[in-house]
């Protein structure tokens, strides 16, 4: 009788079995190894937008805080580019377009006295809750970010401190 060259058929369904297990415990991990770096891209990203509003706030006095979020970035900010009202080259082109890693910005003035914006909002939420981040973002001219489980944008009253 010949000996046979090659693998069983039972032995190459035990190591397909092995691998989909592994693959089983690894997948979960990975998946909530993306949201956690989603979350903490978010929250350097407020942080961003928190800086670029009081640098804004400061650069244009008689304008106050920026009206929209879209006033802090700028797609034409390489040199020679002079900063304005609408396009001060605050933020990078990503952050200013209000999408970036998973996570939808906003960031509005408020509170106007004299047409100079005394107060402004900024907030960070999942683009797909449970998928690119549970926690939503939320802050204002305090420069506190604060967050909720639920994946709203936050406010002061309504969530814990990040």
């Amino acid at each position: 009788m010949k000996k046979q060259k090659g693998f069983s058929l039972i032995e190459l369904l035990i190591v397909v079995a092995i691998i989909l297990i592994i693959a089983a415990i690894a997948i979960p991990n990975l998946l909530r190894s993306r949201m956690a770096a989603n979350e903490a891209s978010a929250v350097g990203s407020m942080r961003s937008i928190n800086t670029a509003e009081v640098t804004y706030a400061s650069t244009f006095p008689d304008t106050g805080y920026a009206a929209a979020l879209v006033n802090l970035g700028g797609t034409a900010c390489a040199p020679p580019a002079v900063a304005t009202t609408t396009s001060a080259c605050l933020l990078d082109a990503v952050l200013t377009l209000g999408v970036k890693s998973g996570y939808n910005f906003a960031a509005t003035g408020a509170n106007p006295i004299n047409n100079i914006n005394t107060t402004f909002t900024s907030s960070g939420t999942p683009s797909t809750p449970g998928q690119t981040g549970n926690r939503g973002f939320g802050s204002n001219q305090s420069g506190v970010i604060y967050y909720t489980l639920l994946g709203t944008a936050a406010t002061s009253a309504d969530s814990a401190l990040q």
